[in-house]
């Protein structure tokens, strides 16, 4: 049978077979865990006993709970901070060092440096930073200029922004390496024709550099959006005393989903929260898709 057929139809039949392996792979370890979930999001299960069919109870409970609700709007307040703070931030940075030279490399593998350190061990220096006087560094040198302690982590207030904070600096040295990138690929020759012209820096800067480093902002915008919508090692480890901070003031989705699973071992209610972040992960990656198609 394998003779009769055409060169063409050959190199189908050996694409599928090269293609077998991985595509298996990739439906055992995503779509089948993802159906799973959805399936148990409608049941009731403790991890030990029988599973229970629930219907839409676990739906209804996410629904009516407040718990949830802040967690949810602590999730998109993560996600409408940290976003625009650390694609400004990397965005300056990265235009100001692709234009140095002295210690070009070195500047760059420090700015990188936070990206490849252990979330762990970045969560804990910097809930040591922010311990009280006499352990933390911040509240030391604030009290050093006779300014009183600021309660970073204790307060329901300034929890959340204490704790994106190094969240947003642990992702900076990716988004800056992905900036540079994205400035080193725009053509040379549209800023000498603007240089020709008589161009101030701020129009080449509107005009020719932000539209063509389209892509690269959309592409760094749905990366971290997804980063910050997924936060999790820096809040659980800053809070460990109190998973969630005061009042579930820092607490996320992520956050929530783990306790619900493994402390409270209500799988079912675990899993209808997963399905609420899947979709709402979903809903960026359309829109991703869906800037990118109107590039």
């Amino acid at each position: 049978m394998y003779r009769n057929l055409t060169i063409r139809q050959k190199q189908i039949v050996w694409a599928w077979a090269f293609l077998a392996l991985p595509v298996l792979f990739y439906c055992v370890i995503r779509f089948y865990p993802t159906g799973n979930a959805i399936v148990i999001s409608f049941q009731d299960w403790n991890l030990l006993g029988d599973r229970t069919w629930a219907g839409l109870e676990n739906y209804r409970k996410l629904a009516a709970d407040p718990v949830f609700w802040q967690v949810f709007r602590n999730t998109f307040v993560y996600l409408l901070l940290g976003t625009p703070v650390s694609l400004v931030i990397s965005f300056v940075i990265a235009y100001h060092l692709d234009k140095t030279r002295f210690m070009h490399g070195f500047l760059r593998m420090l700015y990188f440096l936070p990206f490849m350190t252990s979330a762990v061990a970045m969560a804990w220096v910097w809930r040591w930073f922010y311990q009280p006087v006499p352990i933390g560094l911040f509240n030391n040198a604030l009290a050093s200029v006779g300014v009183p302690q600021f309660p970073f982590l204790r307060s329901t207030t300034w929890a959340l922004p204490s704790i994106l904070a190094p969240a947003v600096w642990a992702g900076l040295g990716f988004q800056i390496i992905i900036f540079m990138a994205g400035l080193r690929a725009i053509p040379r020759s549209y800023y000498e024709a603007a240089r020709i012209d008589g161009v101030s820096t701020w129009t080449v800067l509107w005009e020719i550099t932000l539209p063509l480093l389209k892509p690269t902002i959309v592409f760094i915008v749905v990366f971290s959006s997804i980063g910050f919508l997924r936060i999790f090692d820096h809040v659980f480890n800053m809070t460990s005393q109190n998973p969630g901070g005061p009042l579930n003031s820092t607490k996320p989705l992520v956050l929530m989903i783990y306790q619900t699973a493994f402390s409270s071992f209500d799988m079912g209610y675990a899993a209808a929260q997963t399905v609420v972040l899947f979709l709402v992960l979903l809903v960026v990656s359309l829109l991703q898709l869906r800037i990118l198609r109107d590039r």
